[in-house]
């Protein structure tokens, strides 16, 4: 049985942006696992700050992910403007501590999961 440190444990909170509404997800590097906590709403990419800024103090992750949707040729879409400017957001706003992921094969691999 391999043993962690509580330094070595790494708590992420996912956002999965969206104009009309954002997933939020909570996983950490013990079983490599997530789990979906709770879908705010948004108005044309602006959520309620207030709600996110709750939830991270309730949660309090080292790191805060952003999923970034590129394309399968690498190229990006407004999507992918609109999803970096929630991350800088994000960062400027509650954490100090935001990595964007592209998440171009996120969808496929959680289908295959199931």
């Amino acid at each position: 049985m391999e043993m962690h440190n509580k330094s070595d444990i790494e708590t992420v909170l996912a956002f999965d942006f969206g104009l009309k509404q954002i997933g939020i997800a909570f996983g950490q590097t013990i079983t490599n696992q997530s789990t979906g906590i709770k879908i705010i709403k948004a108005k044309n990419g602006v959520p309620n700050w207030d709600e996110i800024k709750t939830i991270v103090e309730e949660w309090n992750p080292k790191t805060l992910i952003v999923g970034l949707p590129v394309n399968m040729d690498n190229s990006e879409s407004e999507m992918s403007s609109l999803a970096r400017t929630f991350a800088k957001d994000l960062k400027d706003r509650i954490h100090n501590s935001v990595k964007l992921m592209d998440e171009r094969l996120s969808s496929r691999e959680a289908k295959n999961k199931v």
